[in-house]
């Protein structure tokens, strides 16, 4: 029976669905651009939408860390993955966190959820209000619609032998917003299948709004078209003086 499953409930199978990932090598990636670009001599690092905090393990003992997300489900299983590490709820487009870092990390398309242009301005902002001058923001974003497919079928499956699961969706678009419908098919030991719809809505920026966005909030901002995932790319903004 098809029903709607808040995103908290899902978040138990996000690192099941994405066990392909391999966040040690993208870790090790951030790294190096981290040593190339960041001018601050501090060490606080500041992850934005950390999800289930699969990237922040690989941070925490070289940095001060400190995680946010939005989504409290996700929060619960992060603390669980990854001792020592403090996380806060909050909302990367209302950002106050009375602090500041050397790094701050928006990584796995997570910016996307912002959906339009003025909450991706305020979102910049708000991620240059919270850099040390000579800090370094490294943002992962979401598909520009030049390379995103309308129409394109895409499936994850995951499965071990008390758990199987296959994630459906076909992409659509509404304007400049991609809209996934996620299907979930979920069979677990002992209970009965089950199927979930979760939405998704991304905006799509294109690198002349997200670099113009990036300078207007006192960045040096810099576009690389080989990101950790294809078609994607980095943004990479430095603070001024």
């Amino acid at each position: 029976m098809q029903k709607e499953l808040a995103h908290n409930d899902l978040a138990k199978y996000y690192d099941l669905l994405y066990s392909w990932k391999d966040y040690g090598k993208e870790a090790r990636t951030i790294k190096q651009l981290i040593k190339k670009y960041k001018k601050s001599d501090g060490k606080d690092l500041l992850e934005v939408a950390c999800g289930t905090g699969k990237h922040i393990q690989y941070f925490k003992n070289d940095f001060s860390v400190l995680a946010t997300d939005g989504n409290k489900g996700m929060l619960d299983i992060a603390r669980k993955n990854v001792r020592g590490v403090p996380f806060k709820q909050a909302d990367m487009v209302h950002l106050r966190l009375g602090k500041t870092f050397d790094v701050v990390l928006c990584l796995f398309s997570s910016i996307g959820y912002v959906k339009t242009l003025p909450n991706l301005e305020k979102t910049i902002k708000n991620f240059a209000r919270h850099l040390n001058v000579g800090g370094v923001v490294i943002i992962e974003p979401w598909f520009r619609k030049s390379v995103y497919e309308v129409g394109s079928p895409h499936m994850t499956t995951y499965e071990d032998k008390d758990t199987k699961i296959a994630r459906l969706a076909i992409s659509e678009a509404r304007g400049n917003v991609s809209v996934f419908d996620m299907h979930y098919l979920v069979a677990e030991r002992n209970k009965e299948v089950r199927h979930f719809v979760d939405r998704h809505e991304l905006g799509m920026f294109e690198p002349n709004d997200m670099l113009a966005f990036m300078k207007k909030a006192g960045l040096e901002a810099h576009f690389l078209k080989n990101g950790l995932l294809k078609d994607r790319g980095l943004y990479i903004g430095v603070k001024k003086n």
